[in-house]
């Protein structure tokens, strides 16, 4: 996907197609761009991306990468294989109250920061030099209108024209009370699966449902 296939697409729906345009090339690649973000912030899961991250050495607490959105997966210690087991902090805090101040070692669970998508602790705190492998939704570069869209699927290029037509239908007043612009908004959301109710986290195991409640088959 390239967003310069998305603004020819996105020009003829809105009727922007003459030589001289309504909305410049550059103000198209902005939407499209913008377009983007919006779908990682409704699904955190299309932009998935592995790669490593150094630890702080002596520290539970660590942080993802600059350009994560949020954690989804702690895989393993880097160039080990060793995995690491997700664990619930609450459960680690009455069972070992102690656990933060445990000598340094490879790390053997990691807990989400409840607070924060984009920290997380491990256990035990991290001796020098540790690399954890880890899965992150990490946040699209600004792309030119010729650079291929990574990590999100070619199938999702509809999605982004609907996103970029609801926002131009949006700005426009010759359109804004024909329903254009909710018909694009109400397309989209349908293509990607976002309803209020799937709107909490979407990127972890239980997919933002209660974990009692998910049915084991």
């Amino acid at each position: 996907m390239i967003l310069d296939d998305v603004i020819v697409d996105v020009r003829r729906i809105v009727q922007d197609e003459t030589a001289t345009y309504r909305y410049s090339d550059a103000f198209m690649l902005g939407m499209g761009n913008q377009a983007l973000k919006r779908i990682q912030l409704l699904r955190p899961d299309l932009f998935a991306f592995t790669g490593t991250v150094a630890c702080t050495a002596g520290e539970v607490l660590q942080s993802a990468p600059s350009d994560s959105l949020r954690i989804i997966e702690v895989l393993s210690i880097n160039g080990s294989g060793v995995g690491l087991v997700e664990a619930n902090r609450e459960t680690l805090d009455q069972t070992l109250p102690t656990w933060p101040n445990d000598t340094a070692a490879a790390a053997v669970n990691w807990m989400r920061h409840v607070r924060n998508p984009n920290k997380f602790f491990i256990y035990p705190q991290a001796p020098a030099a540790q690399t954890l492998d880890i899965e992150y939704s990490q946040v699209p570069t600004t792309y030119d209108g010729t650079t291929a869209v990574t990590l999100l699927p070619d199938a999702y290029f509809p999605v982004v024209v609907d996103i970029m037509v609801f926002l131009l239908e949006s700005v426009d007043n010759e359109h804004v009370t024909s329903g254009r612009a909710k018909l694009f908004k109400d397309s989209y959301t349908e293509m990607l699966g976002v309803t209020k109710g799937s709107l909490p986290v979407t990127d972890t195991e239980d997919a933002g449902q209660d974990p009692l409640k998910v049915e084991v088959v």
